[in-house]
């Protein structure tokens, strides 16, 4: 070690340093004292760092390279899950056998009011029900470690709605072509349901976003069409209209909004 000016703090020589990054044998008091060292002192760093210690490194690294396992190629299956969060799998046979029971009902002649179809009745919120569950900390146990990954926030959101929407919307259109119900009376206000909940879920959360159209539109619309044996207005085509303008109110809310899915406190 070489003494500073006036006795000061001592530099390891260009030789001691040499032996230290090629990791030649060098006295453990001398290892500690220049290990201590080089914490503290820039200039001795940038003498050290023209040394070939990451040539070292990768000379002992690359020999493994080619004996070193692969990771596999990811599979179709995790694929998928990029896209649909495991809780909803559940969810989303659920919907597909209330589809499948309501056209069964329709077949058999079950029908109320003016010949309302149980399949126009429950199209608008059956997607809810997979966006909750793809979406909540309710009913996801893994939600918590999903929202704080890096692609949490808006986009994964509308990934797994979309990912619910591909499954629910064949499966209601197959409904429709089976009991001759037209894709106007159902596509616009499941698409404007679906995109409320996630306005909607941007105030209160997504999954009591979902409890809440859900019981709105048993209450609103189901109970008195059921009671009063009348088709609502709902279900006319004159509400087309109104149900295009919930949809794109919706779509604004949430664009507007958006920063909300990015936080877990906003994913109740």
């Amino acid at each position: 070690m070489n003494r500073g000016p006036r006795g000061g703090t001592a530099h390891p020589s260009d030789q001691l340093l040499h032996r230290y990054s090629h990791d030649q044998d060098v006295p453990a008091d001398q290892l500690w004292a220049v290990e201590s060292h080089l914490e503290s002192c820039g200039p001795c760093r940038g003498r050290l760092a023209p040394e070939p210690i990451a040539e070292a490194v990768w000379a002992g690294l690359e020999p493994l390279l080619d004996v070193t396992p692969q990771m596999p190629r990811t599979r179709a299956w995790r694929r998928v899950h990029a896209w649909v969060s495991p809780a909803a799998g559940p969810w989303l046979a659920m919907i597909l056998l209330v589809t499948a029971a309501a056209v069964a009902l329709d077949r058999v002649g079950v029908v109320v009011g003016d010949r309302v179809s149980l399949v126009v009745l429950v199209a608008p919120v059956l997607p809810v029900l997979g966006v909750a569950a793809s979406w909540g900390r309710s009913l996801d146990p893994a939600h918590e470690l999903t929202a704080a990954t890096p692609r949490a926030g808006l986009p994964l959101v509308l990934r797994r709605t979309a990912a619910v929407l591909a499954v629910t919307v064949p499966g209601l259109a197959a409904a429709g072509l089976l009991t001759g119900i037209g894709v106007v009376r159902w596509l616009l206000p499941c698409l404007a349901f679906t995109v409320g909940t996630l306005a909607l879920g941007t105030v209160i959360g997504v999954t009591r976003a979902a409890v809440v159209l859900v019981a709105a539109w048993a209450v609103v619309i189901v109970a008195p069409t059921i009671a009063f044996s009348r088709t609502a207005l709902a279900f006319d085509q004159a509400a087309t209209p109104v149900w295009a303008g919930l949809l794109v109110a919706g779509l604004v809310v949430t664009a507007l909004r958006r920063m909300t899915f990015t936080r877990l406190e906003g994913n109740r």
